[in-house]
């Protein structure tokens, strides 16, 4: 996935949470739905933002950033190498 592509599916997760946000706000949507699928979102950002930062690391460092691939969400969220 290319830096382009990653930013797009970036920007279409946070138009999603601001839409589910406004949909709550006028309760289309109740609150466990918005609680689970903002939750569902979170971790998408964070994979997503994980793989931009890791793939421009890998430029900087004069290496072919193609070679980074997502991490599971699980250690996203916690953090490990």
């Amino acid at each position: 996935m290319e830096d382009r592509e990653i930013l797009d599916c970036i920007q279409g997760l946070v138009a999603e949470e601001r839409k589910l946000r406004a949909l709550r706000d006028s309760g289309e949507v109740s609150e466990e739905v918005e609680v689970k699928r903002l939750a569902q979102l979170e971790t998408n950002l964070d994979q997503m933002w994980d793989t931009l930062r890791r793939r421009r690391a890998m430029r900087a460092a004069g290496l072919d950033p193609d070679t980074v691939e997502q991490r599971p969400s699980l250690q996203v969220e916690a953090y490990v190498q």
